[in-house]
């Protein structure tokens, strides 16, 4: 049995895994860069080592050195967290050489799924719904020809991609050529792999994705949707779950789908299955993540289970603890990730010394984070320094939860995001549920800071909607000096979605 892990990562994610570890009895080892000397998931482990200088390079993506850690502390496994090594194929591979247990998937896996062609390939073979386009690596002679077939607009993609990198959406034919040398040589900059393949692109669409379990038994297990599609520049911002897009049906299609996908290459441990899904409830193969995601803890909220224990005990050879009918999906979660960024100046990182943070507190509230009031975020790694989760019995307290924690939220010394969130939970569209990964382009005015038209906008709705139901229902104008003022007309608005609170 595991008596103690080494978590091959930093910050939030490592003091995450950490936590359960110390529930379960196992003991722990923090790696930390130069840089990292300080930060909180260095203080919480058992014991710690230091790896290597800033760069992640020569720290965090430095194999041989974590091996080594692991060998001098005598850890028995090493859980990569996510980012970095999580999805390498020969870090999973050299664990096991040594004798260590990996944490996540074998070798095979991430590399069945670490390449989108390869992956592609596997789907359609387990007959798993993917969006038309090409399973092999585009050449120029074949470009136009396929573009043809599978009409415009389409999207090309870097086969070992990610984050964004090597991508290229094209609407005209006349652009094809540019975005296509594009991307090849961004893919080859970012990955070292200038490989590409085209999809059609799926206009309008939602990011919804499917968490699941695959024991060493056979027994495969999904956690149900996480709805992802207000991103930034293919990066998630705001995760919530159930999707407030897709219906029962729809769910449980997926649900299925992804059980099927990932009992086709035997998979153990934790993974992510991320689809498209058009207006009619089309949904289509996008990826599959093979490592534990960013957004897992709004699952762990709705279904009570620990993602990460049940990693471990996987690990351990153990059967999922829970079988598919005793999983039911109880209220909603929200996610917004706290980044220490401009957001008034292109979203341009701010690191710098942290001052002092309130951190909001209450019913349903949940932080993971490894920050701290003299906290000094780094310009070497990314920019997100928070994960800040509410859970509710329905969506709508949900929403009224989290903008409450995001109001009593502060940190100084450094700016971050945590306004422009805000004005999300305030936006029409996205109160309603309705949006889709278009959502942060098409607002891009309306979450600006101080945008006045909004304001006025959303003033003269709440108005419209006090008028509207007063002369419906024959009601009286409650004055502003009453003990409870403006109070029906304050909750319409709330109901309508355009009140701020």
């Amino acid at each position: 049995m595991i008596q103690k892990i080494l978590i091959a990562n930093r910050g939030e994610i490592a003091v995450r895994v950490m936590r359960t570890c110390k529930e379960m009895g196992i003991q722990t080892v923090a790696v930390y860069s130069e840089v990292d000397r300080t930060s909180r998931h260095v203080a919480y482990a058992d014991e710690a080592v230091k790896i290597g200088l800033a760069s992640a390079a020569d720290s965090y993506l430095n194999i041989e050195k974590i091996i080594d850690a692991a060998k001098k502390f005598k850890a028995d496994a090493i859980h990569p967290g996510y980012g970095f090594l999580s999805e390498n194929a020969e870090f999973a591979r050299r664990c096991k050489e040594e004798g260590i247990i990996f944490i996540g998937p074998s070798a095979e896996s991430i590399e069945a799924m670490g390449d989108k062609i390869s992956a592609r390939k596997k789907m359609i073979e387990a007959k798993v719904p993917v969006v038309p386009g090409t399973s092999e690596d585009l050449k120029p002679k074949d470009l136009f020809r396929v573009c043809r077939k599978i009409g415009f607009p389409v999207i090309i993609k870097a086969t070992a991609g990610g984050g964004g990198k090597g991508m290229r959406l094209v609407y005209k034919e006349k652009h094809l050529q540019e975005a296509y040398d594009a991307a090849k040589s961004e893919a080859m900059a970012s990955f070292g792999n200038d490989s590409v393949y085209i999809e059609k692109y799926i206009e309008s669409p939602h990011h919804v994705e499917i968490q699941f379990l695959g024991d060493t038994h056979g027994n495969v297990v999904h956690l149900y949707d996480r709805e992802c599609s207000v991103q930034r520049r293919h990066q998630k911002i705001i995760e919530e779950s159930p999707s407030p897009f897709i219906d029962k049906k729809t769910r449980l299609a997926m649900g299925a789908i992804a059980v099927k996908a990932a009992k086709s290459i035997n998979y153990v441990g934790a993974g992510t299955i991320e689809f498209l899904v058009d207006n009619d409830m089309n949904f289509y193969f996008l990826e599959m993540n093979t490592r534990l995601q960013v957004e897992h803890p709004i699952t762990e909220e709705v279904l009570g289970v620990d993602i990460v224990k049940e990693q471990i005990n996987i690990a351990n050879g153990r059967k999922i603890s829970f079988r598919q009918n005793q999983l039911h999906q109880r209220g909603h979660a929200i996610e917004c990730r706290i980044y220490a960024e401009d957001t008034e100046n292109n979203f341009a990182p701010s690191p710098g010394v942290i001052h002092s943070i309130q951190t909001p507190k209450g019913l349903g509230v949940r932080i993971d984070t490894h920050i701290y009031a003299g906290y000094e975020i780094s310009i070497f790694y990314d920019s997100m320094i928070s994960k800040l989760i509410v859970w509710a019995t329905n969506r709508d307290v949900a929403l009224e939860r989290m903008r409450r924690v995001l109001y009593e939220y502060k940190i100084t010394g450094v700016k971050t995001n945590i306004d422009y969130l805000r004005r999300i939970m305030d936006n029409l569209e996205f109160v309603q549920g309705n949006y889709t990964t278009h959502f942060i382009d098409e607002n891009t005015n309306k979450l600006q800071k101080g945008n006045v038209l909004e304001d006025e906008i959303e003033d003269m709705a709440i108005i419209a909607a006090y008028i509207d139901y007063v002369v419906n229902n024959n009601d009286t104008p409650v004055a502003a000096n009453d003990n409870q003022p403006i109070s029906k007309w304050r909750a319409f608005g709330k109901q309508k979605g355009v009140l701020r609170i």
